[in-house]
């Protein structure tokens, strides 16, 4: 029988040899937890004070918390499929003891999260728990984002769409900021899809892998004369944190999660595919506005940087 977190004995750490992304939003924090024996692992952002969030749902195969709320205190992102939604009871259950345990309407921490599935390749089922989300939560500073396969990204991987004749690549998760005037805006990606990740000049740079010369196909020229007779492999997802400082209504808000999560069809192809749970927060810190930024083009800002961060992911 495979191990399980039942059978106890896991520690609950955060790696600290991976190059980080340094960001500016003094009321974020981020935080990543993970098990070794996994290896699997949760990131958790955290607003010291809540915020308005809307969620971007895509893909065939999500797994979400928190879709109908419009704000949140924390988001957990979690390996270990279903079962590592667990992760984001964790951080509820350590905003709430930093409350004093106090339980009153309207001060109730509002938790969202979303899975990937990384258990395929590992020969155990350990997941992302509640005492990981905690752990992730105590961990979490100001400033600073770990890049690579670590988190919820620490067992991620891309371009299974042609597996087994071509192999799949490890990721992880990617970040990236730019300030333009007094907007401040973030990006945060755990990249763990069917398709490959692609970079500016169009070429194929993680998965679709042949395994005889160490080359990667493009996907333009594998789909011609038409697809390959095995099904590509379920268990996929790209899971997506965006952050801005601009005080934004919902509307405004929901665009800006729209057309970034859109945008992340030229960085990772396919995306959005049956097999895909992608899935993408939208979050406003409400600390600036600025007419002479529009939200479209702040939006074109966003879309790039998203697109910076799948390429930071590994």
């Amino acid at each position: 029988m495979p191990r399980s977190n039942d059978a106890g004995g896991l520690t609950p750490l955060t790696p600290s040899d991976r190059p980080t992304l340094a960001y500016d939003f003094p009321t974020l924090e981020v935080g990543v937890a993970e098990y070794a024996a996994g290896p699997t692992g949760c990131t958790v952002f955290h607003f010291t004070r809540g915020v308005p969030c809307v969620v971007d749902v895509r893909g065939g195969s999500t797994g979400v918390l928190g879709e109908s709320y419009g704000g949140c205190d924390a988001i957990c992102l979690a390996g270990g499929s279903l079962y590592g939604l667990e992760a984001a009871t964790g951080v509820s259950a350590e905003l709430l003891a930093r409350r004093g345990y106090e339980a009153g309407w309207g001060k109730i921490a509002v938790v969202a999260g979303a899975i990937i599935y990384d258990l395929g390749g590992r020969d155990n089922t350990i997941y992302p728990d509640k005492e990981l989300g905690r752990a992730a939560l105590r961990a979490a500073r100001t400033g600073s984002f770990l890049l690579g396969p670590c988190g919820a990204g620490r067992s991620a991987t891309v371009g299974k769409l042609f597996n087994p004749q071509l192999h799949a690549d490890a990721a992880g998760q990617g970040g990236a900021f730019r300030q333009v005037g007094p907007d401040k805006l973030a990006v945060f990606t755990v990249v763990n899809a069917v398709g490959a990740i692609v970079d500016r000049a169009g070429r194929t740079v993680r998965g679709y892998r042949d395994p005889a010369t160490g080359e990667r196909r493009q996907l333009a020229d594998l789909l011609e004369g038409g697809p390959p007779a095995v099904a590509p492999p379920p268990g996929n997802t790209t899971l997506t944190v965006v952050v801005t400082n601009r005080k934004l209504d919902q509307r405004s808000l929901r665009q800006l999660g729209r057309q970034v999560h859109a945008s992340m069809a030229r960085a990772i192809q396919p995306f959005h595919a049956l097999s895909d749970g992608d899935v993408l927060f939208a979050v406003s810190t409400g600390e600036v506005e600025n007419p002479d930024l529009g939200p479209d083009k702040l939006g074109a800002i966003a879309s790039e940087l998203a697109w910076d961060a799948v390429l930071a992911s590994f």
